[in-house]
């Protein structure tokens, strides 16, 4: 406490008092703080607070950068300082998802079930953009093997589509607490055989109409209803949550599911389903009315929102009207409008792209999702990349709105629908130097969304750009080094302490990779933590399971807060004791934290590059 004193004083302060905090917890490199309002919180102040590497808010927690090691000591000191001790992290997530607004919450769950569901669309609808080019191809269509390929592809490519609102009611069950499988039987019920598909129901086809006491109810599918599935996802998980706690255990088993999955049937086609419909099918309307009767103010405001309606499902019923439009008129002023929205969302992934290009896992998935976008599919983009940070969504969408007001004072129109962005240029209709316009106009949708999202992102601080220093860490140990998924031990090979290599030891002497300062040092010396000098944090672990030596057979030779040169030997270890005890003796190499810099790997030295 008393190292700390000052440190834990200073927070309290300057995050507007003890008063203002909800609560503490920790994970394995940050101090996290809930707070009442976060606008209370000085953060100039709180990242010059000793030993504070830097400070920001994120998820409702205000998260204060420490490192690892350090950080455990910092939150005990400052949990028994203020009384907020034994919460969870877990628990510290809950009490700041309760601090958001209703659209934050919203906007959050939203995000949270797509990520789940993501790599399947993401692959999809790749899949589906190349098989239709590939598809107007001869030489695809004229060779027997091409066009199987091909047709399989696009099988593989529609499957995730199909099912997309099971998928997405699994996943929402999921998100809100309930048993994921009966939010998968419920979504199979939403796309039954038996109901009238959803499409065809809004072309007239005849729909089956229940009487429950008196009150109609329709047989019809939900193809395409995300929001259904999202909100009966909740509804699944409530009630389910809800019968588990009240239904005694001996028949808990049978009684619990059957109520959950009845109960959400009679509401998905009484309550649920109908009130999605209306609001869906409301903004659907006040859109296309908006277009007929605004001008210019009402293509820009339906090309701004055009890819809001991706999220609901209800953009697939808009081909209905573009049929009339084609079978009334010869022309199609809708299916632009919608090829430039998609593209205003493809600028915003390519700006949040340019300014977090540091981040592995960002490039890894807007690359992809903007090459999706190319093709005419948005899904990846608006549920990956976009709707998950807010504010790309929004600079694409006002990228949207001004490349629709172009394609209403070019007068661009299509001469067919269902394929849009770089395809779509192919049913352009070609008067009124068509072609030329398509072209601009889809520029001016996607510069505008990159240059606003990148605009926002540097005003805000959102960025990963970092200056060009680079750290080189060398094998602490000698023996044979591989990729840190080779390690036996699951947490350790699947990366959740971060990312590194496991070196198989020859002899038992650790030394520094690195100049640096002892962070920390584990009881029983079988793990070192090193704070490097641009705020990294370096774990070196040595075998797995050690701990239970507890402290035989190593011999640690430095401090905390040692400063250390590299080379410098850290501990020494009885490699032979260790194995004949029945412990593996791998040496696991892992970089914990560093902020908005990209980790390198490599078997020989040196092993770990950060920059």
């Amino acid at each position: 406490m008393k190292n700390y004193d000052n440190v834990c004083k200073d927070i309290e302060k300057y995050v507007g008092g003890r008063d203002n905090i909800v609560g503490v917890a920790h994970c394995a490199t940050r101090l996290r703080i809930v707070l009442k309002d976060n606008k209370l919180a000085n953060m100039s102040q709180l990242e010059n607070i000793q030993d504070v590497k830097g400070a920001f808010v994120a998820g409702n927690q205000l998260q204060l950068i420490f490192g690892a090691g350090l950080v455990n000591d910092v939150y005990d000191a400052f949990a028994s300082y203020t009384g907020f001790t034994n919460m969870s992290l877990s628990e510290l997530k809950e009490e700041s998802a309760k601090r958001g607004n209703i659209f934050q919450g919203i906007i959050k769950a939203l995000s949270d079930v797509f990520i789940q569901i993501m790599p399947a669309i993401l692959a999809a609808a790749l899949l589906m953009g190349i098989t239709g080019v590939l598809g107007n191809v001869d030489m695809v269509k004229n060779n027997d093997t091409l066009f199987a390929i091909n047709k399989l592809a696009s099988l593989a490519s529609s499957g995730i589509f199909a099912i997309l609102p099971m998928a997405v009611c699994y996943s929402a069950v999921k998100r809100f607490g309930g048993n994921p499988v009966l939010g998968m039987v419920v979504g199979a019920i939403m796309l039954d055989g038996s109901l009238t598909n959803a499409y065809e129901a809004a072309k007239g086809a005849k729909v089956l109409t229940l009487h429950l006491f008196t009150l109609p109810v329709e047989m019809i599918g939900f193809q395409g209803g995300i929001i259904i599935a999202l909100m009966i996802g909740f509804v699944v998980a409530s009630l389910d949550k809800f019968f588990n706690k009240k239904v005694p255990n001996s028949i808990k088993l049978l009684l619990s599911p059957l109520l959950t999955v009845f109960i959400s049937t009679v509401l998905l086609f009484t309550i649920v389903g109908p009130l999605g419909r209306v609001l869906s099918n409301g903004i659907t309307d006040g859109l296309l009315w908006a277009t007929k009767n605004l001008g210019f103010v009402g293509y820009a405001l339906f090309a701004g929102v055009q890819q809001l309606l991706v999220i609901t499902g209800l953009h697939h019923i808009i081909g209905g009207i573009e049929a009339q439009l084609i079978a009334s008129t010869g022309t199609n002023f809708i299916n632009p409008l919608m090829s430039v929205a998609l593209m205003g969302q493809g600028g915003a992934v390519i700006g949040y792209l340019a300014t977090h290009w540091k981040d592995v896992k960002t490039r890894e998935l807007c690359l992809p999702s903007f090459a999706s976008t190319l093709f005419g599919i948005s899904e990846p983009a608006i549920f990956g990349v976009n709707l998950r940070y807010r504010y790309p969504l929004i600079c694409g969408c006002l990228g949207g709105a001004v490349s629709g007001a172009y394609v209403y004072f070019a007068k661009l129109t299509s001469l067919g629908f269902g394929t849009t962005a770089v395809p779509g240029i192919t049913i352009c209709n070609p008067a009124n130097s068509g072609y030329i316009n398509y072209i601009i106009a889809h520029l001016i949708g996607f510069t505008i969304g990159c240059i606003l999202t990148i605009g926002y992102a540097i005003v805000k601080k959102d960025t990963t750009f970092t200056s060009s220093s680079k750290i080189s860490l060398d094998a602490p140990v000698e023996g044979k080094i591989a990729n840190i998924s080779s390690s036996s031990d699951p947490v350790f090979s699947d990366k959740t302490m971060g990312d590194g290599v496991v070196i198989y030891p020859s002899i038992g002497e650790v030394k520094a990779p690195c100049d640096g300062k002892i962070a920390f040092i584990y009881p029983g010396g079988h793990a070192i933590g090193l704070e490097l000098n641009d705020g990294s944090a370096i774990l070196i672990h040595c075998g797995l399971d050690t701990v239970n030596l507890k402290g035989k057979g190593f011999k640690v030779e430095v401090k905390e807060d040692e400063l250390v040169k590299k080379g410098q030997t850290l501990l020494h270890f009885d490699k032979d004791y260790i194995e004949k005890e029945g412990y593996s003796t791998e040496v696991l190499v892992v970089v914990t934290d560093c902020p908005n810099k990209e980790v390198t790997t490599n078997t020989t030295n040196p092993i770990i590059t950060i920059q």
